[in-house]
């Protein structure tokens, strides 16, 4: 499904808006981490995110499914939430949330690489050098970051956000296949169901008594329940499903913007002088490859 001219301003504006809040969610994960187990916290995001979708279980019986569309949905469902968001945490505990989101910045470059390799869509020259120069920023920001009280081991967690970003590729090009025929709606819900099972077992068997309450942690999951799980997953999925899914990657690029303002404004972190020049290599691997004007659509 593709949206005309005139009605690209909606699809637009809610890839913006998730932008905005997946960008929030690594402060929001910074905050919940700092009190409660990482799996708890994804697990609690997603029982959240399941219970918002409560209301539109009836609408759902109606969605049917076939053999080949089920195979799709696994493969979303296991890149994204589950293998995703186990990278994700191991990120977050080892570097700080404005390098884990500027390391986002290659996930539109990574949808092209697989859709290369697993689609066989031709992949332009430009794009291949934009890749590698976007990569090796990403490598230059991580060894020249040091090590601090948000970042413990920031070469590790950002190696452990580049995976979550493989992961995250597989998501978007077999959701744009998804979005053809399933509402936008239930690919979300299925998300947030398969990510709560998922991460069940992993709290039982990291907790064997109730944590401590922690109102500022605890607000954190509510946030990323609601507004992140529910809303920027509803937004993008959406979205992905009105315009070519290389031009809705694409929008991840606002992701390192407005993560590094809040990781700064909210969380106190700086970026020394070559991991600020890293990150002008890794947008200038992401200009050259998104300029190239004769680069194909997906088509899945």
């Amino acid at each position: 499904m593709t949206s005309s001219p005139k009605n690209r301003s909606i699809p637009i504006l809610l890839l913006v808006v998730a932008m905005l809040l997946w960008s929030s969610s690594f402060v929001a994960l910074k905050y919940a981490f700092q009190s409660y187990h990482p799996m708890l916290v994804i697990f609690a995001r997603m029982l959240i995110g399941s219970i918002c979708f409560l209301p539109f279980i009836t609408t759902f019986r109606k969605v049917t499914i076939t053999r080949h569309e089920l195979k799709y949905l696994l493969i979303m469902a296991i890149c994204e939430p589950c293998l995703y968001f186990i990278f994700e945490a191991k990120a977050l505990e080892n570097t700080t949330a404005s390098q884990a989101g500027m390391i986002t910045s290659i996930l539109p470059l990574l949808v092209a690489v697989l859709a290369w390799g697993i689609l066989r869509e031709k992949v332009s020259r430009q794009t291949r050098i934009g890749f590698l120069l976007a990569v090796s920023g990403a490598v230059i920001l991580s060894l020249a970051a040091e090590e601090s009280a948000n970042a413990p081991n920031p070469l590790l967690g950002n190696f452990y956000e580049f995976l979550a970003m493989v992961c995250a590729a597989g998501y978007t090009i077999s959701l744009k296949y998804l979005s053809r025929n399933l509402p936008a709606l239930f690919l979300t819900a299925t998300q947030a169901f398969v990510g709560a099972l998922f991460f069940l077992p992993f709290v039982l068997f990291t907790h064997d008594s109730l944590p401590e309450f922690h109102l500022p942690a605890f607000l954190a999951i509510i946030y990323l329940g609601t507004f992140v799980t529910f809303g920027a997953y509803g937004c993008y999925n959406y979205a992905v499903g009105c315009i070519p899914a290389s031009q809705a990657a694409g929008f991840i690029n606002l992701i390192p913007v407005f993560s590094v303002i809040m990781g700064m404004v909210l969380l106190g972190e700086r970026m020394n002088g070559i991991q600020l020049a890293a990150c002008a290599l890794v947008f200038l691997g992401i200009y050259l490859s998104g300029s190239n004007k004769s680069r194909p659509q997906q088509s899945i």
